[in-house]
């Protein structure tokens, strides 16, 4: 669902998928990005996460990186959710964020912040479908390095469980695998 076509669903649908990939990338608002600076700031230094043996280096380049990559697609589903909630009330739905119908996969340090920073802005989500490295196409089985995919698996499982316990995400927070359709195996 995006902004231009979600009032075709409002009536009908409970379970909204905002799909904002395209959106990745895009430079977001200067104020926007200094505020999202200053707000995860207190993350620089090593950041361990249960689960994921190796520690996160946060430095002031990586947020600045990840605010460059994903602000302005979080701003977008912060706008498509508040107009969901206007039109069928917040409890009325369960909004899932995709961010997997984009070329390279969310490392597990990004959806800690992305995460954050669906929740800063108001955004209750319960599933999040982040990019994975290889291929999941319609009609064959997945493309790609399945040890890999293990890993990144795991390690975003990790961060889900770190982000309902540290940050105060909803204990229902969901890991979505958008893997197409006609699937046998992975």
């Amino acid at each position: 669902i995006g902004l231009a076509i979600v009032d075709q669903f409002i009536d009908y649908s409970n379970f909204f998928t905002i799909d904002v990939a395209h959106f990745i990338g895009k430079a977001p608002n200067e104020a926007d990005k200094k505020d999202f600076m200053a707000r995860y700031k207190k993350y620089i230094g090593k950041l361990s996460i249960d689960g994921i043996e190796k520690d996160f280096d946060v430095t002031e380049t990586l947020l600045e990186l990840t605010a460059d990559k994903f602000l302005t697609a979080i701003k977008e589903v912060k706008s498509i959710y508040e107009h969901i909630v206007l039109k069928k009330g917040a409890s009325n739905f369960i909004p899932e964020v995709s961010m997997d119908e984009c070329d390279n996969a969310q490392s597990p340090i990004e959806l800690f912040f992305i995460l954050a920073e669906l929740k800063h802005q108001g955004v209750e989500v319960q599933t999040i479908a982040p990019k994975f490295t290889g291929l999941f196409a319609k009609g064959v089985d997945y493309l790609g390095d399945i040890d890999q995919f293990a890993i990144e698996f795991e390690q975003d499982i990790a961060v889900i469980q770190y982000v309902i316990k540290e940050l105060g995400l909803p204990k229902s927070l969901k890991l979505s695998v958008h893997s197409g359709s006609d699937k046998f195996a992975i």
